[in-house]
């Protein structure tokens, strides 16, 4: 995932001496932005290593392991500076150090090496020294002889370190260089400098499984049980923050492309999500037993049949909110069919859903809250922003003022009549409502205007 780092942070981070997310409690975003990491960009102009077998080179920004990969000067290889990395067949570039104070994005160039043919590479991020890793995003192929930008979401919160590796394993080799690491921070950097249009290609046209996080993280959610009003749970299907007290998701974001489509039945599994932390109380299905509202999807079992995992990951109840019967099988379901067309017509669509307020009326009258001890808030509407991209790589990167946005606002009612597009709003008008800075990871500038507009 990738694109133009500029990114305005919703609320300042604390770090504990141990590494540990701390949020705060203050809103104000005006003056809160990302820095880059210490001795960062590394270009690694001033290494040497001219053998393939693996081994550490020391360079200004700290010590990297480099396995099937060089420093490579020569003409062909493709650098920003006087030298880059150059990497062949299954290969790693690894970090030996941490970013103490955690990474949010990160940032470099690659490119083919002149004489060869495609590469394809991932990014890797490990929050434990090393001791195990976790792929970021999706798989990048390198296709073009000049330096293309890539920009991965990594969101980890504490101390962590980054691997880069060459996955295709053929002798075609892959340039990479000008690392740029973005961590959390209160300070207020100078902005890096955008890439030129012409370094923001579309790449391949098959729809990929891409990450659920790309577009920011609306209310800075953390794995901190301090925090239980805005808890992140991270999904193979979607990421949420839940809610403790209302017993519901503040936020579901997820990815859609044909990808993620399939033949997989719809589940119908309802149940407790046991990845809640201990003494939490656990919505059940049982909590919505006739009290007049459907347990609605956020995210939708349609989006995710492309896998018996992922269609199970939807029936969560963390994934679940009361919604007016009428509401959820009529407009809200049109307005689900409609983001799946959208992928149906050479498009991929990152989503995020989400609830604002108390009070509904769903087939019993007007209820503000239900379940066993009522412990489940019904919103009062449920809102919907839809960021629709023709089929390419470098998602973030192709967002500009002319990418089409959809946002919504629906009341949790029965007896709605007509189409969700008489709901209409903009981003910026749910970012007043919620306190949520939506598409964080898009640069400000472009922010302003497609957040102001309202779909037609």
């Amino acid at each position: 995932m990738l694109k133009k780092i500029t990114l305005i942070l919703s609320i300042s981070l604390l770090f504990s001496s141990c590494g540990v997310y701390v949020p705060s409690t203050n809103t104000n975003t005006s003056n809160v932005r990302n820095k880059v990491a210490s001795n960062f960009p590394e270009g690694f102009d001033d290494a040497s290593k001219s053998r393939y077998e693996g081994g550490n080179i020391t360079v200004s920004s700290g010590q990297w392991y480099l396995e099937n990969a060089v420093i490579g000067g020569a003409d062909n290889d493709q650098k920003d500076g006087v030298k880059a990395v150059r990497m062949k067949e299954i290969a790693k570039l690894r970090m030996n150090f941490d970013i103490q104070s955690g990474i949010q994005q990160v940032r470099f160039k690659y490119g083919v090496y002149q004489l060869d043919k495609e590469s394809s590479f991932e990014l890797w991020a490990s929050s434990n020294g090393g001791a195990s890793w976790n792929k970021v995003g999706s798989t990048i192929t390198a296709t073009d002889k000049s330096l293309q930008d890539a920009l991965f979401n990594v969101n980890i919160h504490q101390s962590a370190r980054i691997e880069i590796r060459k996955t295709d394993g053929s002798v075609n080799r892959l340039n990479i260089d000008n690392i740029s690491i973005i961590t959390y921070s209160s300070t207020t950097p100078s902005p890096l400098p955008s890439p030129s249009p012409k370094t923001i290609p579309n790449g391949s046209t098959t729809a990929t499984r891409d990450d659920n996080l790309t577009l920011g993280n609306p209310s800075n959610a953390a794995t901190n049980t301090l925090y239980s009003d805005n808890y992140l749970m991270v999904k193979n299907a979607y990421t949420l923050s839940y809610n403790k007290n209302k017993g519901i998701a503040n936020w579901v974001s997820w990815h859609l492309s044909t990808a993620w489509k399939g033949e997989t039945d719809r589940q119908n599994d309802f149940r407790p999500d046991p990845s809640l932390p201990q003494n939490w109380y656990q919505v059940t299905p049982r909590d919505y037993a006739s009290t007049g509202f459907d347990r609605g999807h956020l995210c939708p079992s349609d989006d995710r049949d492309g896998g018996l995992e992922d269609n199970k990951e939807t029936f969560l109840m963390t994934n679940m909110t009361p919604q007016a019967p009428e509401n959820n099988r009529g407009i809200w379901k049109a307005l689900e069919d409609y983001g799946r067309t959208l992928t149906q017509q050479g498009n991929e669509v990152y989503i995020i859903a989400g609830t604002i307020g108390e009070g509904g009326t769903g087939t019993n009258g007007f209820a503000k809250r239900i379940g066993k001890n009522d412990n489940i808030t019904v919103p009062a509407s449920l809102w919907k922003i839809i960021v629709v991209l023709p089929i390419g790589q470098n998602d973030e990167l192709r967002i500009n003022e002319n990418t089409r946005i959809i946002a919504v606002n629906i009341p949790n009612q029965n007896g709605l009549v007509g189409s969700w597009k008489q709901y209409r709003t903009s981003v910026a008008e749910l970012e007043k409502l919620t306190g949520y800075n939506f598409l964080s990871t898009i640069s400000p500038e472009i922010q302003a205007i497609i957040e102001a507009r309202v779909d037609k």
